[in-house]
């Protein structure tokens, strides 16, 4: 079973490197050898060598693509590359409009209205309970 896995692996390596493939649901569709499930049960997905080959393929394909889009003369793919690379400041500076949905880690306790004492002696005893 190892041997079988190890031939797989190898072959699928192959098709990785031929077919520059950057995901591992696109092997299944370039190399007919095996069946998904297969791929799975011999724990081909723990492959480290097959996921550092698309990983390299990932690197790659993003690199160039990136390079393409800095020296593009269309503003969309510019902006869209300096969003890639900016600092969190710059890319809140790109926005037209940024709104913060965070705390910034700071717990925040809700306010509560109390229309009546009654209402209010009932919520001292809920925090009370706490």
């Amino acid at each position: 079973m190892k041997n079988k896995a190890k031939q797989y692996e190898e072959e699928i390596l192959e098709v990785i490197e031929k077919h520059k493939i950057c995901r591992v649901e696109h092997i299944f569709g370039l190399y007919g050898g095996l069946r998904k499930t297969q791929f799975y049960n011999l724990k081909l997905n723990e492959s480290n060598a097959i996921k550092e080959a698309i990983e390299r393929n990932r690197i790659k394909a993003t690199t160039y693509l990136l390079n393409k889009w800095i020296v593009s003369d269309n503003p969309t793919l510019q902006i869209a590359a300096m969003r890639l690379v900016c600092s969190k400041e710059e890319h809140m500076l790109l926005n037209q409009q940024y709104i913060d949905h965070t705390t910034k880690g700071e717990s925040v306790k809700p306010t509560i209205i109390v229309a009546s004492e009654q209402g209010k002696k009932a919520l001292e005893d809920l925090n009370a309970a706490d």
